[in-house]
């Protein structure tokens, strides 16, 4: 609930990692800049404190404005978020959020519309044993994101955009977030744009990931192929994630659950959440910094010497978290 209304509360004009149209410059830096961070809960706050050690081990001009998931339901947003929260990234424009319960070698980029889909939540009982519920797609949103993706695509030297779809069945729908793909993939002549069903999709990603550069697709199919790419990687724990919506904002995280399991236990893998902050770090155009911390990160894990326990290892939090700042 609190994950869905902070996707929701960076507008319904959002996707996840909408048009940089508006996205302010940080490239030059002379006084820290405030983000908001959610340690959430789990693992959480374990992890994030490991992403507040490297960032200050690595000097990055972040001045963090904390939030808690509180303990009560506020009966403004219906969430274990409160409104100021909510208010604190708006203010500051950019965030990170750590996991929190529900009370969610090829270098592959999914990019998910993160608004509508069969995620409206848009159902309801016909008759007694028939419910119904609506998938629900628009023009505006299908465009934002396809956007999103032949301009990703381009400033970041790829070549391919694949659109993720089952129009064959969902004629409508889905053949309207078709349409409008086709349509920005007119601007964009120098990319390759190609259209592939969703189930293919799956076996394709499974048998031969290097088929894929960019994959742009609607809500509940990103749902799906970024867990299916996470699996191909080690899974969640090293996978990051940024909801990105107009007027700038953004809000990375890892996309694990909180582990209440091994909650407490400095057991976790930060991994995700580091990666997600790196990626926070690069939509605030503070490259040399996020390159750095990502460097240190990738040769911590293939060095081998120190990992955690869902990477064969059996290093701590924090002893992962101090090996990366070693390598910084």
């Amino acid at each position: 609930m609190a994950s869905q209304l902070l996707r929701r509360f960076l507008g319904r004009r959002s996707s996840q990692v909408s048009s940089l149209s508006d996205l302010r410059t940080f490239s030059s830096v002379s006084t820290p800049i405030r983000a908001t961070l959610f340690p959430g809960d789990g693992i959480g706050p374990e992890i994030a404190d490991s992403v507040k050690q490297v960032f200050s081990a690595a000097e990055v001009p972040i001045e963090w404005e904390e939030h808690y998931v509180g303990d009560t339901i506020d009966p403004r947003t219906q969430s274990f978020l409160t409104w100021e929260s909510l208010e604190s990234v708006r203010r500051n424009g950019v965030g990170l959020k750590g996991p929190m319960a529900t009370p969610i070698g090829k270098d592959l980029i999914t990019i998910r519309e993160n608004t509508e889909g069969e995620y409206s939540g848009l159902e309801h009982q016909v008759v007694r044993g028939v419910v119904e519920s609506l998938k629900i797609i628009t023009r505006q949103a299908s465009l934002r994101v396809a956007e999103y993706a032949f301009h990703y695509a381009k400033t970041h030297g790829r070549e391919r955009v694949s659109a993720i779809h089952k129009a064959n069945i969902m004629q409508k729908t889905d053949g309207l977030f078709l349409k409008c793909c086709r349509e920005v993939a007119e601007k964009y002549p120098e990319i390759t744009y190609e259209e592939v069903v969703i189930d293919n999709c799956c076996m394709m990603l499974v048998k031969n990931p290097a088929l894929f550069d960019v994959l742009v697709m609607p809500n509940l199919y990103g749902d799906i192929i970024s867990d299916l790419c996470a699996g191909l990687v080690g899974g969640l724990g090293l996978t990051p994630s940024c909801n990105i919506g107009e007027g700038g904002i953004a809000l990375a995280e890892a996309v694990h659950g909180s582990a209440p399991d091994i909650a407490g236990k400095n057991l976790a893998n930060p991994t995700a959440l580091l990666l997600s902050a790196v990626t926070m770090l690069r939509h605030l155009e503070l490259n040399d910094k996020a390159e750095q911390i990502q460097n240190a990160i990738l040769n911590t894990v293939a060095e081998g010497k120190y990992r955690t326990a869902d990477l064969g290892g059996s290093s701590s939090t924090s002893d992962f978290t101090k090996a990366i700042c070693d390598h910084l």
